[in-house]
């Protein structure tokens, strides 16, 4: 385990994020050079209206086709946790895991969407994708952000 510089997994003393914290983000080494697909779903997330300060409820669904990193996931679920009492709005809570997340693993691939609860009447499904620059997944990115609407 210490030969992978982690510091969560494995800890008996978890503690737990009560700002956003991007850096406790840790990545474990891809073993395979074929590209397939990551699959996390985090049903419980939590983060709070920046103006009402109200809980706001979402399942978070993140996809991710890795290049040489693979996201540690105690780490990510610390990190998800730690939007518990972050302020902002669901579209900026996306966009900022996906680029989190692309910055720590730099993946062929990426996809996050967001499927918030209802609230005052209306859902709010934001998604956000990247696909590494100069690649095909570039091509794939756009197409599948065209295809989301």
């Amino acid at each position: 385990m210490n030969d992978l510089n982690l510091t969560l997994l494995g800890n008996k003393t978890t503690v737990y994020p009560t700002e956003y914290a991007p850096g406790v983000l840790e990545k474990i080494p891809n073993a395979h050079k074929n590209d397939y697909f990551v699959r996390l779903n985090c049903p419980e997330f939590t983060s709070l209206c920046p103006v009402t300060n109200q809980p706001d409820f979402a399942a978070i669904y993140i996809n991710y086709i890795p290049d040489e990193f693979l996201v540690e996931s105690k780490a990510l679920k610390l990190y998800l946790f730690s939007y518990r009492n972050h302020g902002d709005f669901h579209e900026n809570c996306i966009n900022t895991i996906m680029k989190d997340l692309a910055r720590l693993l730099s993946p062929r691939f990426i996809e996050v969407w967001g499927e918030f609860a209802t609230r005052g009447g209306i859902s709010i499904y934001p998604y956000a994708n990247y696909g590494k620059i100069g690649t095909k997944w570039e091509a794939v990115a756009l197409r599948k952000l065209e295809e989301r609407n």
